[in-house]
């Protein structure tokens, strides 16, 4: 069939994928033409109204032959001047061997609301009803509503990939890559951590902020005490908050500011965190932390990891991670450090000789664990 009709719609009673067409061109114009757009795709710049149409025309020749699949994101429900609106594009990419690749952009007056999930779940559903096998998915590194979007449809993020997509303003840069399989569900598996706000004795611990970055000082410590990565500069600090908000992104780890109460200055980190799969898999994670020079001497370690732990072991009921058991892992010359475990009832329960630090170097090293107090 011709396009148009070529294109099957699909809907869930909420959303309905059709067929794109020249009254949509106004709309495509103002989504291509919007910043966040702008700032996390391909869109040509300086997008026209002739250039929509010329795309619309570039649509129908996909779908008469065996080209990329796209389909126009309208509301079933709405308004009645709303109906019909378009509200954004999602396309199909046929692949080898039963896979396909996917692509999604909204208009910023549809953000928000889960508009695209559920083009996702539509476009994927499709895919699968059709014989294919699996959707790979991949957005420019630290497009994190790209993955919301991912994450809510079920895919499961894989890796990060090195130069793997052109950046709108030219160049190549490393991309996020996640999947779903036919028989994946397709809901968020693993949760988004939002760490809360937690405060005693005069330390605050809250979500990092863009604006931390005023606070970096630049580390003073030995390098076999804690990884290089893991304490921001000034020159790694975009890397380094990004990193940390896709752990948590990913349910991860809880990574909190360690800030003053009064000021609200950040003064370094406090962690809870796994190696490997999420804070809600398992019993048992990681405790860290760390002071930028100036914070140090005033105790500010020693209650924020202690607020950190309380965090993790009270019950997901109550807001808390429910574990059963916390790890740290030390240089057996970190004093303060171990100052800080002893102090909030650590034990020590293991000691090596020849460990491996963060540095590559080899010297000793000490393991610490703690349980969570029994419930009644």
């Amino acid at each position: 069939m011709p396009f148009p009709d070529s294109v099957p719609t699909l809907t869930d009673g909420v959303v309905r994928l059709r067929a794109h067409s020249e009254a949509d061109v106004d709309r495509i114009v103002e989504q291509c033409t919007d910043p966040l757009s702008l700032r996390w795709t391909q869109v040509p710049r300086d997008y026209t109204p002739d250039m929509a149409r010329e795309w619309v025309t570039e649509i129908a020749q996909g779908w008469d032959g065996d080209g990329d699949r796209l389909w126009a994101i309208e509301e079933v429900r709405g308004a009645d001047d709303d109906k019909g609106r378009f509200l954004g594009s999602i396309d199909l990419r046929p692949r080898e061997a039963g896979r396909a690749e996917v692509g999604y952009g909204l208009h910023p007056d549809a953000r928000g609301r889960g508009v695209m999930a559920r083009a996702l779940r539509l476009v994927c559903q499709y895919w699968f009803d059709a014989g294919g096998q699996r959707v790979d998915w991949h957005a420019e590194r630290g497009n994190f509503a790209s993955w919301a979007v991912a994450r809510a449809a079920g895919f499961t993020f894989v890796t990060t990939l090195p130069e793997h997509v052109a950046h709108g303003e030219g160049g190549l840069i490393d991309a996020w890559f996640a999947s779903l399989g036919r028989d994946d569900p397709m809901e968020a598996r693993d949760e988004w951590v939002t760490p809360p706000v937690l405060e005693a004795d005069g330390i605050r611990l809250r979500p990092w902020r863009d604006e931390d970055r005023a606070s970096v000082e630049e580390p003073n410590h030995p390098s076999h005490h804690v990884p290089e990565r893991a304490i921001p500069t000034a020159l790694t600090w975009d890397d380094w908050i990004q990193r940390r908000r896709l752990f948590m992104a990913r349910g991860a780890s809880v990574n909190w500011a360690i800030a003053d109460a009064e000021t609200d200055t950040a003064l370094g980190e406090a962690l809870v965190f796994v190696h490997d799969g999420t804070l809600a898999g398992g019993d048992t994670a990681e405790l860290g932390y760390y002071l930028y020079p100036s914070a140090r001497g005033r105790g500010a370690a020693k209650v924020a990891a202690r607020l950190a732990v309380e965090h993790a072991f009270a019950p997901r009921d109550e807001g808390g991670l429910g574990l059963r058991r916390l790890v740290a892992e030390t240089a057996a010359d970190n004093a303060a450090s171990n100052a800080v475990l002893e102090a909030i009832g650590f034990t020590r329960w293991g000691h090596e000789k020849a460990a491996t630090a963060p540095d590559g170097s080899v010297g000793p090293a000490d393991h610490w664990d703690l349980l969570a107090p029994a419930q009644d």
